[in-house]
This record gives C-alpha cells, structure tokens and sequence, in this order.
C-alpha cells in the first residue's frame, strides 16, 4: 500500500549537473535495451492462472491462520511469531492487487472478485483504490511529474522525510477504518463530502496533490460493490469490537499485524524507486534507471519484495510480463546484453544499501 502526508514542498529544485542520476539531465533513450527487452521476452507475457491462484490463496491461508494463531496463543513469544508470520503472508497476499491493474480480467477469470473477497474488502484495501491509479505512474510522460499519483522527489526532500514517510504508514490501518465506517457512509448523503472523499483519500497514493476524477463505466460499479462491502465490514468489526463480541486484545493485534504489512509494503516503497525526478518529464530508459531491481543472489527480497516486486525496474521496462516469469525475463536479458549495458545499472544488492543510500543522498543535497 501506498500512503503518506508528506508533502514535496520542501524538495529543491535540482540544478543540472553531470552526476549519475542527476534528475535536470535528460537521459536519452537506449534503444538497444527497450528493443532487447521486446524481442528476448515476447514469449513471457502470458498469466498462468494456475500459479497466481495457488499463491494467492496459500498466502491468505498462512496469513489469515498465523494471525488467528496470535490471537488464541497463550504465549507471548508464539503470539509475536505468529504475528511475524501474518504480517509477511499477507503483505504477500495483498501485493497482488499490483498484479490485478495490469492482468487483464479474461486472462484469470474470477480471480479479482476472489482477491477482493478474501483480502481486499476485509483488509479494508479494496482493488478500486489501486485500479485506476496504478496506470497513471506508468504513463510515460506522467511518471516522475506532479501528476504521478506514486511519485515523490524523496531523495531531494528534507532527511526526516525519509524515517516520516514510513512512520505515517503504521497509522494507516486507523486511516482506512475512519475512511470506510464513517467517511463512507456520510459521503452517500453528503455530495460536497463525496467528492473530497473520492478526490483524496480513494487512492494508495505518496503524492498529496494528486487528486483522483470519479470513476466511470466498469470501475464504478466495482468501487461502489467494494466500497459497500468494506464499509459494512468496517461497521460491524467496531460494533462487534464495542459490544466485546471480540475482544479488545484481538482487535489490537488484527491492528497490529495490518499495521506491520502496510508498514513492510512502505519500506519495500521507500526503494522501489531512487526518487532523484525533480518533476520533469522522463525517458523510458530514465524511468527504468529511476527504478530497482534486486535480483538473486540476494535472498531477503523475496520476503520485503513478493510476487515479482524485486524486479521493479525491469516491471516499469516490461509491465505485461506477469510477476512469475520477471526472474526469467531478467536472466535472459543478463544473457542478452553485454556487461556496460544500462540494464545491470538499475540492479542493487540490498535493502539497507539502497535506504542508507537514500537517506545520505536527501541529507547531501540539503
């Protein structure tokens, strides 16, 4: 998930110079990787619904058993690891709402309506906050400007931007249960209401300018079913939780462990990108450069950057290819292209290098 308040007021603007990554200079297409790319993975672009039901499901079923198992332990220390275990199962189960903007529906029947009944509207994280938003980001002259919903110049922002941009996401499970019990239904009756709800807080967004345009056709109806959906699910869940048909203690920890997966997803946010765009528009081959990839040897990616999300830039450089066949899309482009390629310049090592990297990069250029 996608959410912040920090605003990017406080990012300078860059003045141009030659340095790697410098946002004011214009990166020229490298049209050898983009056509690379194309042809190495024609073959690649096809869903194969067996693989994202079976991981989907297996994931909601740890995450959903792990956090019953904290709830009914009796012991502090097998609550904490089950806790562990539902935090990082469902931040799997949950990335897949980044798979359902860009698979298109024929291609798994279904499996969206599933996705929202089984994670979406009970996490209080329907698919409509991300449809509809996601494309913008990759929309080749939107992506890195005022108008990217998922963009923001933290790496020319104020250092504290950096450790806030995280801290805001452990309240976002409070957010979104005001959002859908109370902002919900008073928004039904109260249109100037409505349009501030949809405009700003109906999106998983980090830009706080952004403002989203009602939905139309297909969309609208889907947002207003889930829409419905979670807000009698966040209704009843503090009405239960009120009356103590579930205890305090057991809502505490549902608290908790979404708090944990959004959080985890708001880390793994921090460095999917290098958030060096100062708002100009970007070649495809800048977007790419702009983006991480975090490929094998490296083993922690695949607990902090589930269902293809390690492959960041070769996503934003490839987004038809599924999530389950970006590592073999990256292997044959490794086999592809020779070693000074601009491909092997969006691939890192680690989280905490790109972080520590962030964070003196914000501090250096204020």
């Amino acid at each position: 998930m996608r959410s912040t308040t920090i605003s990017p007021k406080n990012a300078p603007q860059a003045a141009p110079d030659s340095s790697p990554g410098a946002a004011a200079v214009p990166v020229p297409e490298d049209n050898e990787l983009i056509r690379t790319a194309a042809k190495a993975t024609r073959d690649l672009n096809a869903a194969r619904p067996t693989i994202y039901w079976a991981d989907f499901l297996a994931s909601v079923s740890v995450g959903y058993g792990s956090l019953v198992g904290a709830i009914i332990s009796q012991s502090s220390g097998l609550a904490v690891l089950f806790g562990l275990i539902a935090i990082l199962a469902l931040y799997r189960a949950g990335s897949f709402i980044h798979e359902l903007t860009h698979v298109r529906r024929n291609a798994l029947p279904g499996f969206h309506f599933a996705w929202n009944a089984l994670f979406g509207v009970p996490m209080l994280i329907p698919s409509f906050m991300y449809e509809g938003i996601h494309s913008i980001h990759h929309r080749t002259k939107k992506y890195g400007t005022a108008e990217d919903p998922e963009y923001l110049p933290l790496a020319l922002m104020k250092p504290w931007s950096v450790p806030l941009f995280v801290i805001v996401a452990a309240l976002a499970p409070v957010a979104l249960l005001f959002r859908y019990a109370i902002l919900s239904p008073l928004s039904a009756i109260i249109p100037p209401l409505r349009r501030i709800v949809v405009e700003r807080y109906s999106g998983l967004i980090i830009n706080p300018y952004f403002r989203r345009k009602p939905p139309e056709g297909d969309l609208k109806r889907r947002w207003l079913a889930c829409e419905i959906g979670a807000s009698i699910w966040a209704i009843a869940l503090l009405g239960m939780v009120s009356t103590n048909i579930i205890p305090m203690r057991a809502f505490l920890i549902f608290l908790a462990v979404m708090s944990g997966s959004v959080v985890l997803n708001q880390i793994r946010t921090l460095v999917a990108h290098l958030w060096e765009n100062d708002g100009h528009e970007m070649s495809v081959t800048a977007q790419y450069l702009d983006s991480v990839n975090v490929p094998p040897p490296a083993t922690l990616p695949a607990l902090w950057a589930p269902v293809g999300l390690r492959y960041h830039a070769l996503h934003h450089l490839l987004p038809g290819v599924p999530y389950h066949n970006l590592g073999e899309a990256h292997r044959r482009l490794a086999a592809e292209l020779p070693a000074g390629s601009n491909f092997y310049r969006a691939d890192h090592d680690s989280l905490w290098r790109l972080i520590t990297g962030l964070v003196r990069g914000s501090a250096g250029r204020n």
